[in-house]
């Protein structure tokens, strides 16, 4: 039951090429910074994982996290709701070569299919993008006079997602707003890798404060001091 590992390398080191990975965050709240970079590091020594779909509400900023690996050459596209966010240099870049492909999905419904594929609810409908270019290709119903549009589920091969207490047995918390799309996506992939501040033995965390249950938490661990997107992207660092 003990789902701890020693190092953030050690925790993505089986991800593989093409996979689908969620990334947690809501812009830097709630970021794995060091678990993208690790990932980011493993490519640029071996070559892999490379062709990768990443998840997440934005494309990344500045030249570290998802941006970082955009510019690496490791994804093959984005699915996100706000592709052109503050200093999304990386992204524009590459989308306007040709070198990723994008698909843009309103947040509330970002999240909702999220929530759906850890619920087991493989479509549902909702009124958001209908009459839009994000409704062309999918199904629409007629609901009590109001028409709707059927979204599928949004799965993932691995969710690198960031909280702040963990147990060993992979119990999460989350810091405040970090929590936004961090607990939805590590109920919907195959493999959740959580990056903790600060890793107690069960018990540490009392049981009503449980977020995401270790049932759906393959392997955590602990980062004592984790970098903050929004730091890093203030002091141009460049991963």
């Amino acid at each position: 039951m003990d789902k701890t590992v020693s190092t953030v390398e050690e925790a993505v080191a089986d991800i593989a090429d093409g996979a689908t990975v969620m990334i947690g965050g809501f812009g830097g709240s709630g970021a794995p910074v060091e678990l993208i970079h690790a990932l980011i590091d493993r490519f640029r020594a071996t070559g892999s994982p490379g062709q990768l779909t990443v998840i997440n509400n934005n494309a990344g900023n500045g030249g570290i996290g998802i941006a970082a690996m955009i510019k690496a050459g490791m994804v093959a596209k984005m699915v996100c709701s706000f592709p052109r966010s503050s200093n999304a240099e990386a992204f524009n870049t590459a989308y306007l070569a040709g070198n990723i492909a994008l698909e843009l999905v309103p947040q509330g419904t970002l999240a909702e299919r999220i929530r759906a594929a850890g619920a087991g609810i493989p479509a549902f409908y909702t009124p958001t993008a209908y009459g839009t270019e994000l409704a062309e290709g999918k199904q629409v119903e007629e609901f009590d006079g109001h028409m709707y549009v059927r979204e599928r589920w949004l799965k993932a091969d691995v969710a690198l997602i960031k909280g702040k207490l963990g147990d060993r047995m992979g119990n999460l918390t989350y810091r405040l707003a970090g929590r936004n799309f961090n607990p939805l996506m590590a109920m919907a992939a195959e493999t959740t890798i959580a990056q903790v501040s600060e890793l107690v033995e069960p018990g540490g965390i009392e049981p009503e404060q449980v977020v995401t249950p270790g049932i759906f938490v393959d392997r955590l661990v602990e980062v004592a001091v984790p970098q903050q997107e929004e730091v890093l992207v203030r002091e141009g660092v460049e991963y």
